[in-house]
């Protein structure tokens, strides 16, 4: 497909025109991202060379750091590049490149915290099949099965905004390309496809996160049949899962759940879920997990020795 567009590049307004605000927030989100990487990381790293971290759950937790650094990566280094030089004009097929990317990771974990919410399903209530079903090979499909999933909606999205004619003018007033920014541009009447991208974007999502909620619900119901020890390790676990689940999903939901229309506090929303939950991840999940803090002190404690000797 061809875009039919006469607009070559973009030029985003960022989230402050005021040199001094850009400064500050230059630093800060240059922190958050250095912290985002290190987290997620960390997580994938221990979970690949620690012994003890070899269940499911936690194959899908490194899973889940991996996208969320890809995800984030696709757009913070842009949004931190561009306070720190000004320069906020982005090529037209970059801008397709972001948007296909960060719709793709952002998809790609929609699905894989679906897939979480089943694996804590089997583990607390068929503790007894847990390991027959989610075996080595079905873990692997399952999360294949997310990225395609991933893939799909990022190609529903992209194809569905990249032949639109593009006349100008070619402001966005945003800090990345996003559909409703840039359907704000197009020449013709976005009506329908807005309809397309509420459909594929803010009801899917509104979708999965409730069947998410019933899951969470049927494993907390579950609980009391378990001993005191296993319900609080599993509400630990699960109140990691759900607190992921609302700073993810309730911000994506008000964003894609409405008509094409875009709002001055959405850049501020949209801050939240692009850049701030990637970062929260791994704190979320490894300050509530002891066997994940005590394998990053044993990595560590080895990885010292090593260097050492």
């Amino acid at each position: 497909m061809e875009p039919r567009s006469n607009v070559t590049y973009f030029v985003l307004l960022g989230l402050t025109q005021n040199p001094k605000e850009q400064k500050v927030l230059f630093i800060m989100f240059l922190l958050v991202y250095i912290l985002t990487v290190m987290g997620n990381l960390l997580i994938v790293v221990t979970v690949t060379f620690s012994k003890t971290l070899n269940s499911p759950m936690y194959f899908f937790l490194a899973s889940l750091s991996f996208i969320d650094l890809i995800y984030s990566s696709s757009i913070s280094p842009r949004l931190i590049s561009d306070l720190f030089f000004g320069v906020n004009t982005i090529s037209f097929q970059f801008c397709m490149t972001q948007l296909f990317t960060e719709h793709l990771f952002g998809g790609s974990e929609v699905a894989l915290l679906l897939v979480m919410a089943y694996d804590r399903y089997v583990a607390i209530c068929k503790p007894l099949h847990y390991l027959v079903i989610m075996r080595q090979r079905v873990c692997v499909v399952l999360l294949v099965v997310s990225c395609v999933g991933g893939c799909l909606h990022s190609v529903i999205q992209l194809s569905t905004v990249y032949g639109l004619p593009f006349c100008g003018p070619n402001v966005i007033d945003h800090y990345m390309c996003d559909m409703y920014p840039l359907l704000e541009l197009v020449c013709n009447d976005t009506h329908v496809i807005g309809i397309l991208v509420v459909a594929n974007g803010g009801l899917s999502s509104a979708v999965v996160f409730l069947l998410l909620l019933v899951s969470y619900g049927v494993i907390l119901h579950s609980l009391k049949n378990l001993s005191q020890e296993g319900r609080r390790k599993a509400f630990h676990t699960c109140g990691s899962h759900i607190t992921v689940v609302f700073c993810f999903f309730v911000p994506c939901i008000f964003m894609y759940s409405r008509p094409a229309k875009t709002f001055p506090f959405d850049k501020s929303l949209s801050v939240f879920y692009t850049v701030i939950t990637p970062m929260l991840n791994p704190l979320i999940y490894s300050l509530r997990n002891s066997e994940m803090t005590n394998a990053m002190r044993k990595l560590w404690r080895n990885t010292v020795r090593s260097s050492i000797n």
